[in-house]
């Protein structure tokens, strides 16, 4: 309504000025300062130009320029529009507060508490080991991990020579090599002549061009032991026989763990990681096809920085046939637990770095035996702690752990003892 207003006031406006023009020009038609004549819309100026006589005079109006307002109402009654349109708002009532909000996120239900136990890997036997005159023999079990999921062939060598053969029905690879072939190292002690190969498995990628692989590196020792000591006088033999379980026990196929356990010896323990002070609990246990009992031994442990067990430094806690000597030397809380199981020992140490070392990665190396439960424990088989009253055994027989501080000699006899090497990290 206001546009219409102005609207029509512009027009009204403009009327009367060109009304007011034309009453001047009837009253005064002889004016020569105005213009008589316009050529294309253009005034021409006069051929005598006078500054005082402009071109376009001023008009004068004799009354001021109207100026229209709307008309106002009396208090009550409605305005009223001049040019005849009435504009009419019509209230419907009182409008309503705005209920409207955002919608809330739907909420996610939360989850019971779902009982869970975790499932802990058990030790295969998949690796079986013989020793003849002049060669050894080693058999692998493609599903090495015991997991269902077998290996590639591929994967596996020993002392860096590849499988010689092969049962692919049962899934078994055979490796044969001379004593002194396939990286052999010979080992010579007072009673024996040790060839030692070792059983390595490279875990290869699961696919070409993808840089992942789904199981880890192992390596087995496996030594062949030959008795240095022969009867070669021609006077009537008269042998000494070996017990049968004795017997067996020699020539049995062992497997061999050692693993990290969690506080409560229960489980197998998730993480490597340690913090100084911490006390590291170690479980070496053997596995036998045969039911002879037999008895588990860590006949000596090193720590290096590195897999290689002839790096420096090094350390030794456990020497001379199961001493432990980590207490004794530095006073720690490292001991042997009260064995429980022939096939199982048990032992703690306290976490520890080597000084000025660079990285905090430590590399546990140990040699296990295993001997029939029916031999006697010995200086040559025995597990020993240090503690303030001296040197203790794990196995109640405290009097053969009197050597730790001197020397537990070899004992040169029947005893059948079968070494195999662990390799921790």
């Amino acid at each position: 309504m206001g546009l219409r207003h102005i609207c029509f006031g512009l027009v009204a406006i403009l009327a009367l000025c060109l009304s007011e023009a034309q009453w001047q020009r009837r009253s005064t038609p002889n004016q020569s300062s105005v213009p008589k004549r316009f050529e294309n819309g253009i005034p021409q100026i006069p051929q005598r130009f006078d500054p005082s006589s402009p071109v376009f005079a001023r008009q004068r109006f004799s009354a001021p320029f109207p100026v229209q307002t709307p008309a106002r109402s009396d208090i009550g009654k409605p305005s009223q529009d001049l040019l005849g349109v009435q504009t009419k708002e019509l209230l419907l009532g009182p409008v309503q507060k705005l209920m409207w909000s955002f919608p809330s996120l739907p909420e996610e239900p939360q989850q019971p508490d779902v009982p869970f136990d975790l499932r802990y890997p058990v030790p295969a036997n998949s690796v079986a080991a013989r020793c003849a005159e002049n060669s050894g023999y080693v058999e692998v079990m493609q599903d090495f991990f015991g997991n269902g999921k077998p290996l590639r062939s591929s994967g596996f060598t020993l002392g860096g020579c590849t499988a010689a053969g092969g049962d692919t029905s049962a899934q078994v690879l055979i490796f044969e090599s001379e004593l002194h072939g396939c990286g052999s190292t010979l080992k010579v002690t007072e009673d024996e002549l040790v060839y030692m190969f070792k059983l390595v498995y490279a875990p290869q990628a699961v696919s070409y061009g993808v840089p992942i692989v789904r199981s880890s590196s192992v390596v087995v020792g496996i030594e062949c032991h030959y008795s240095r000591k022969h009867n070669v006088s021609s006077d009537a033999l008269m042998p000494t026989w070996i017990p049968y379980a004795t017997s067996e026990v020699a020539e049995e196929i062992f497997v061999f763990s050692l693993r990290l356990m969690t506080d409560d010896w229960r489980f197998e323990r998730p993480s490597n990681q340690y913090f100084l002070g911490d006390i590291i609990n170690f479980e070496a246990s053997v596995q036998s096809y045969s039911h002879v009992p037999i008895r588990v031994f860590v006949d000596g442990c090193v720590a290096t920085t590195v897999p290689d067990v002839a790096s420096v430094p090094r350390y030794s806690f456990i020497e001379n046939n199961g001493c432990l000597v980590d207490a004794k030397l530095t006073g720690s809380r490292s001991r042997f637990m009260p064995r429980s199981q022939g096939d199982k020992l048990q032992f703690q140490l306290e976490a520890f770095r080597f000084h000025q070392a660079d990285s905090g990665l430590v590399y546990i190396t140990c040699i296990l035996k295993v001997a029939a439960a029916t031999t006697p424990i010995s200086p040559e088989q025995k597990a020993c702690s240090f503690s303030a009253n001296g040197w203790v055994s794990a196995d109640d027989s405290h009097q053969v752990c009197g050597c730790c501080d001197t020397t537990c000699s070899t004992r040169s006899g029947s005893d059948q003892i079968l070494k195999g090497l662990d390799l921790f990290h």
